[in-house]
């Protein structure tokens, strides 16, 4: 990861965004040294963030099971044919 001051950022955006896109590697922007921002690519973002949304996912069905709230197989397929309905 590399970390850079904002006002480097500030003289030099474009040169950040190709930096971004070629390595595909997230860029810490300091302020009074310390970290203030993150940048990093749209793809990047994008696949972190369905990482992130299928975890939530997990955990929740996680918790579901140690709660007892689940369904056979016909319960299950009967509730998507539902939802896909709608």
């Amino acid at each position: 990861m590399d970390i850079e001051p904002v006002s480097e950022f500030r003289k030099k955006s474009a040169d950040f965004i190709k930096r971004l896109k070629k390595d595909k590697q997230p860029i810490i922007l300091t302020q009074h040294g310390k970290g203030a921002a993150v940048l990093m690519d749209i793809g990047e973002f994008e696949r972190i963030s369905k990482k992130l949304a299928l975890l939530e996912d997990l955990l929740e069905a996680k918790q579901q099971v140690e709660q007892g709230i689940t369904y056979t197989m016909d319960e299950a397929k009967a509730r998507i044919e539902n939802h896909l309905k709608k």
